[in-house]
């Protein structure tokens, strides 16, 4: 078997757990052996943390796969896939690990599965280094719904650094096949709207501080519109530990979705939270695109199996879109290419990414 092993750098470009998360995805789909060495060998804790683990466990069981090397630490794995089923499965990080960044490994996969999933995904819900799931639900899931498929995803408990302790169940149906996208039209802001929240021991004036710093941000550079920041405490029976933080969602007349987020930690002003979510909002505002520089990384793989051309327009092109990239075209016959647009506005830092995908179709409907 081993001379038809893919083999994987895992520290080259991006050089973190986003290089396992794509390979694994694709070797899983597509039914091809993998090898991965060099796993995060430029990090200052080289090898699999316990996130990556339960995101390699739970590929492993939902295609009744073989995984060598899936313990903490290590820095070479070797995969092989089976068929993918639906039916339930559960993925616990142990940690404050990002459930959102289980979710990006999985819901490739169950697209293609061969009946219903569910998936119960414990770890941390709102973590540094990952999508909130706020953002996920409120960001991430209207766009990639574009691509012709349906999920839900229920937040039963919020979870936060650093023991964790949430739990999202998210719902899926397969798919024969998806379609491609077209997001090249910006269109003009026509609402801003988000929430602060505290949970646990914290009070819920930080939330109303984080709220009120954003609100002042933006007003500098958009004056003219109405921006909704709802402050929340999180119901203890719904969250875990304590913790606090903001997203901030501009919402624009071609139901454009883009987003910039924060969390509070102990030592930081929530002024200080407040006002970084609205200026990562205002900068993805900024360079014209239709997709915020989180999203852009994440619609890569949808691109890559979708049947057909799409085209996203996005700001400056991210590590790990370059990364993801990379791996899709090494795994898929999907065929990018990344355009600057030189005729707009040369102020403006925008590109156009484009995909030839491979056209998967599921084997099993």
């Amino acid at each position: 078997m081993d001379g038809d092993r893919v083999e994987i750098d895992g520290g080259i470009m991006e050089g973190g757990g986003q290089i396992l998360r794509v390979s694994t995805a694709l070797s899983c789909l597509l039914g091809l052996p993998l090898r991965v060495r060099r796993i995060r060998a430029g990090r200052s804790q080289p090898g699999l943390r316990p996130q990556h683990l339960s995101g390699l466990a739970i590929i492993r069981d939902l295609c009744e796969g073989k995984l060598e090397g899936g313990e903490i630490g290590s820095t070479e794995i070797t995969f092989t896939p089976g068929k993918i089923k639906g039916g339930t499965h559960v993925a616990d990080t142990k940690t404050a690990g990002s459930v959102c960044l289980l979710m990006q490994v999985a819901m490739p996969c169950v697209l293609f599965a061969a009946s219903p999933s569910e998936l119960h995904l414990k770890g941390g819900t709102n973590a540094e280094m990952a999508p909130q799931i706020d953002y996920t639900v409120m960001v991430f899931k209207p766009i990639v719904e574009k691509f012709n498929f349906t999920f839900n995803c229920d937040i039963k408990k919020r979870g936060y650094y650093p023991q964790g302790g949430g739990e999202v169940v998210v719902q899926m149906s397969p798919v024969k096949e998806l379609s491609p996208i077209n997001l090249t039209e910006r269109g003009t802001v026509t609402k801003i709207y988000g929430r602060a929240f505290v949970a646990g021991a914290l009070p819920i004036k930080l939330a109303k501080d984080m709220s009120a710093a954003a609100v002042r941000c933006i007003r500098k550079e958009i004056r003219d519109l109405y921006i909704n920041i709802q402050p929340v405490r999180e119901p203890d029976d719904q969250a875990f530990g304590t913790g606090s933080g903001i997203i901030v969602v501009a919402e624009t007349s071609t139901g454009c979705l883009l987003a910039g987020s924060s969390l509070g930690k102990r030592g930081k002003n929530s002024d200080k939270v407040g006002i970084e979510a609205a200026e990562i909002l205002l900068r993805n505002l900024k360079h014209g695109g239709t997709v915020d520089d989180s999203l852009q990384d994440q619609l890569i793989i949808f691109m890559a199996l979708a049947k057909g051309v799409s085209r996203v327009k996005s700001g400056p092109i991210t590590l790990h879109t370059q990364t993801a990239i990379h791996f899709a075209e090494q795994l898929t016959k999907a065929k990018f290419t990344v355009t600057k647009l030189e005729e707009e506005d040369p102020s403006k830092d925008t590109y156009i990414i484009e995909c030839q995908g491979m056209g998967m179709i599921n084997p099993n409907l």
